[in-house]
Order: structure tokens, then sequence, then C-alpha cells
């Protein structure tokens, strides 16, 4: 394959904000590779600031919208669902509305593709930033190879989804994204283990991610333990992992996600999982 088309598959919501949201379009925009096409999924009722926003890049000659506007709110699993079915090209890459992509992105993802096409998935190290300083924060690195990322998973998500390009015609073979509450990404990655697709990362940082100061917050919780314990679920029934992997991931996850206090699942996370 030697092909440097691809669709760009974004989601923006009414809470998004709308400075961070224009940040991300001038990443697209600075890119040495940009996409074919973006397609913007508006989920639910938006107020005028996005709008206005939306209108602004609309105007561009080389850079447009394919706008699918959800009449509620529906949440990212479903959005991404909807929006990947009026993606145009083999070859689909995502973003959030709050990240910025470095401008060798999608140029690298595409050469990646290029050079090997057998592959069916690829993302990347990212920088994670602070939310309103964009200053520096943890490097959220990711395994390197097929085996690497298909051992990886039986744990935890092997890629960050917001760095991720893949083939669209192999995300919709394992049943496209579907609702899922927090890990919509995650349990599509399992699917694609199921289907025995070769999968990639590369140890370059392509994307910085905001990061909130309540995420570590954000993953605690009895409804975050129970999205977790569903995923664990989801592997044993397609037998990527064992029982007693399946008992280890549930006392892990019950220890971190419920029990654990917050500053201690903030070092949890930033120095036992990175």
């Amino acid at each position: 394959m030697d092909n440097q088309q691809f669709s760009l598959l974004m989601s923006v919501y009414a809470k998004d904000n709308p400075k961070w949201f224009k940040e991300a379009i001038e990443s697209i925009i600075n890119q040495t590779v940009k996409p074919m096409q973006i397609v913007l999924v508006i989920d639910g009722p938006i107020n005028q600031e996005l709008q206005d926003v939306i209108y602004l890049y609309n105007q561009n000659v080389t850079l447009k919208f394919d706008i699918l506007k959800l009449e509620k709110n529906s949440g990212l699993g479903i959005a991404l669902q909807k929006g990947l079915k009026i993606c145009k090209y083999p070859l689909v890459a995502r973003m959030d509305s709050d990240d910025i992509s470095l401008p060798s992105r999608f140029e690298l993802q595409l050469k990646e593709f290029n050079s090997n096409s057998n592959l069916s998935i690829l993302s990347a190290y990212i920088q994670e930033i602070d939310c309103n300083t964009k200053s520096k924060l943890n490097i959220r690195k990711v395994p390197l190879t097929d085996a690497e990322i298909k051992k990886y998973i039986k744990t935890r998500s092997p890629f960050n989804h917001p760095s991720v390009m893949f083939k669209k015609e192999n995300v919709l073979k394992a049943g496209n994204y579907q609702e899922f509450h927090f890990m919509e990404d995650y349990y599509l990655w399992i699917r694609m283990v199921k289907n025995n697709f070769e999968m990639k990362n590369i140890p370059d940082i392509l994307l910085q991610m905001r990061v909130n100061p309540n995420l570590y917050s954000r993953r605690g919780g009895y409804k975050y333990f129970i999205s977790n314990k569903a995923i664990c679920d989801e592997m044993l029934k397609l037998n990527l992992i064992t029982y007693p992997y399946y008992l280890f991931n549930i006392a892990v996850r019950f220890t971190t996600q419920v029990l654990m206090p917050n500053y201690l699942r903030k070092f949890f996370y930033k120095k036992v999982l990175r």
C-alpha cells in the first residue's frame, strides 16, 4: 500500500473548551501531511462558541468538515461508531477535540502503513500536558510490537486512543466502536485482538494530550470499577485471559479503583503503570 489518503475522525460535545478545540484544529492545519477528509461528529447540542469555531474553520478552502449532528448527547462510543461509517478512506486517524497533534504525526503513521500492508492499527507515545499551562507532565508509553501488545492487553489498554490510526475495514470487521462506559476504545481493541489483526506502536511522541487535575479521581470509584470488570468479563468470554488471570485483574482493579485514595492512585498510575 502506498497511500497518503486518510480520514480524520473527531467528536465534539457541549462541555468541550472552544479555545482548546481551536488549538486541536490548528494542529491539523500544521501537519506535514493533511487528512483528505475530517469527519466531525457533533454529539448533541453545543454552545454558540463551539459553533463559531466550526464555522470559522469550515470557511477554509483546504479544510472542510463532513459534519454529522446527533440530536442528543450519545457518548463517545456511539459518536465514533456513527462517524466511522461516513469516513471515505481506507485509513482513519483519531483525535480528540482538545489534543494537539505534532506536525509530523500523520506523515510518520502513514509511513508505517505503507511499509507493512498487514498492519491494522497503530498508535504512539503521547506527551501529557497540563490542561491550562501546557507544561509537560508525563510521557504515556505503550508496548511496541504485536506480541507485546497482545500480552499487555490482558491487563490494560495497549494503545493511546487519541493517537491511533487504523484500517477502517478491519475495525468494522471487529464490530466497530460500541457503547461501553469509560472504555469504548479498550473494548474495540480486545475484539481486534480476537480477530488476530496485526498491531504496532511506535516510540515517538506524536501527540500532546491535556490532563485535567481530576484525571485520577475519575479513574476511581465503584462505577469505574464496574466498567473495568465488564471489560475483564469480555476478555474471559473471548478466551483472551484465563480464570486465574481474570481474578488477578479484578483484585488489582478493585484495590486501585475502589479502596485506594486519590493520592495513592495517582502515584500508582504514574509510577507503576508507566
